[in-house]
């Protein structure tokens, strides 16, 4: 018979093996955890060899899963969301302006970077296809609630499976971590790349009537206002304390909210009267717009971590429906507003049609400039992680801070660099959520759902799924096609003037 152990002695070792995963921690062995998105990603920070963490997976919940091990122990996260807490957390990762303050000091290691480009473009898209797209919109956010859903059933089937990545991999193995990881990767590249340009756009009217010129830099005004606020903000890359980040995130989820509230306070208190007359349909606008509508909803890459947050995950579908129902409600309301108030002249970001003279304008204009100086080290998080576990583990922990720092900010100024050579708004973001967003989205849930369950789906459920995967399809090649012809279109006239 083995001898027994005592409480006591078992605490003791317990206590011995945290106190040595806090020891990986600080000689760089680990990464801390890092919640991370373009519209709210969540990446868990991964190392190679950690025997500590592996040994761990005896006596806590450290999770040991292919190249490295997933912290998801009692002493580095606890899954206590509540079925509000949830519902609040989802929504504020598809609209961009809302988080749970209290989740943020509770984790205060993790924060969730939000996108809140999506819902300032949705009064353009609608305007310029028609109200009757509304119906799309609502559609699209339903299939959303019900792809999301259906993440939700795969993380059931594995219980190892904790984010996005791993249910690629769980349903067409490494080849399915690696398609998700590089689509994970596009949406944030892309998403920073509209960040800058809506960063430019807003600076050209804070800064209205402002003449900056430098004999030996051939940049106008607005590109120059531009590579500053880039510069100002291009120390934050070099972070590597991710508590530090968080503080960013916050501070990135206040100007969301200050956005939103200006855009209603236009429409009670601005003089703007909401008389303006929406076409029925623009058929041949759909294909550009529907990459705007679901790039609106984008939020399923950290869905899986709300999932595993939760205390009652068999609730995580009631949540999915009511966040969607919250969220499409809002997009709709917001879309038919902005195109009300503002009609044919409506931009690609509500915030640049706003009247120029108003209180609640210069509030709204200064958040959006704002904003994404406090993404760019939130957004490259992620890549920040993945680039660590691949430098050789003899190199010193200095070494490592100057090559994260060095590749994130060429990466940064690859950003920029974008965005001033293609100031299209519109075009990018809906080149993003057609070319990314439309698989994130939908057709890679139903794809490993089908993957992962398909003995359990009846005829019906295979059915809804494969059109679902045909309607994401055909959105994400018919609107690529349409945003990436559109933007050479205007880079064709930009160079012909």
């Amino acid at each position: 018979m083995e001898p027994k152990v005592s409480i006591a002695e078992e605490m003791s070792a317990m206590g011995e093996l945290v106190n040595k995963c806090s020891t990986c921690l600080e000689l760089g062995h680990l990464n801390q955890m890092a919640t991370q998105t373009v519209h709210g990603v969540q990446f868990a920070a991964r190392v190679s060899n950690c025997e500590t963490c592996v040994e761990m997976n005896k006596k806590g919940k450290c999770l040991e899963k292919n190249k490295g091990v997933v912290l998801e122990s009692d002493y580095h996260k606890s899954e206590n969301s509540s079925f509000v807490h949830s519902v609040i957390n989802m929504v504020g990762m598809l609209i961009g302006k809302l988080s749970l303050f209290l989740l943020i000091m509770k984790y205060l290691r993790n924060s969730i970077s939000l996108s809140g480009l999506g819902q300032l473009s949705t009064p353009y898209a609608l305007e310029k296809a028609g109200w009757s797209t509304a119906f799309i919109l609502v559609g699209l956010g339903m299939a959303c609630a019900y792809t999301s859903h259906l993440l939700g059933k795969c993380l059931q089937e594995d219980a190892s499976s904790k984010n996005y990545q791993d249910i690629g991999e769980q349903a067409f193995g490494r080849k399915g971590r690696i398609i998700a990881s590089t689509f994970i990767y596009l949406e944030i590249f892309f998403a920073l790349v509209s960040y800058t340009i809506s960063l430019s756009d807003n600076l050209s009217l804070v800064f209205a009537g402002t003449h900056i010129e430098l004999p030996w830099l051939h940049l106008s005004t607005t590109q120059i206002l531009t590579v500053i606020a880039v510069l100002v903000a291009l120390p934050s890359i070099w972070l590597r304390d991710l508590s530090s980040i968080s503080f960013l995130s916050f501070g990135g989820i206040i100007m969301s909210l200050l956005i939103f509230s200006t855009v209603g306070s236009i429409a009670v208190f601005g003089g703007v009267k909401a008389n303006k007359s929406i076409p029925v349909l623009q058929l041949s606008k759909i294909p550009e717009i529907s990459g705007l509508y679901l790039f609106s909803y984008a939020g399923h890459i950290v869905f899986p971590n709300l999932y595993k947050a939760m205390k009652d995950p068999s609730k995580f579908t009631k949540v999915s429906i009511t966040s969607f129902a919250l969220v499409t409600a809002l997009y709709s309301a917001l879309s038919f507003l902005g195109a009300k108030l503002f009609g044919p002249s409506v931009s690609s970001q509500i915030t640049l049609s706003m009247p120029p003279h108003h209180l609640a304008t210069k509030i709204a204009l200064w958040a959006t400039i704002l904003t994404p100086m406090t993404k760019y080290a939130l957004e490259f998080a992620p890549f920040a992680v993945q680039l660590e576990h691949s430098l050789p583990p003899s190199m010193s922990s200095r070494t490592k801070t100057l090559v994260r720092g060095a590749v994130g900010s060429t990466l940064l100024l690859l950003i920029l660099a974008l965005a001033l050579s293609l100031p299209y708004f519109e075009h990018v973001l809906g080149l993003t959520g057609s070319l990314v967003s439309s698989f994130i989205c939908l057709v890679f849930p139903c794809v490993f759902y089908l993957k992962i369950c398909w003995h359990q789906v009846g005829v019906a459920g295979k059915v809804l799924n494969v059109m679902l995967i045909v309607v994401g399809g055909v959105f994400g090649i018919t609107g690529t096609v349409s945003s990436s012809r559109s933007l050479i279109e205007s880079i064709q006239m930009a160079h012909s003037h």
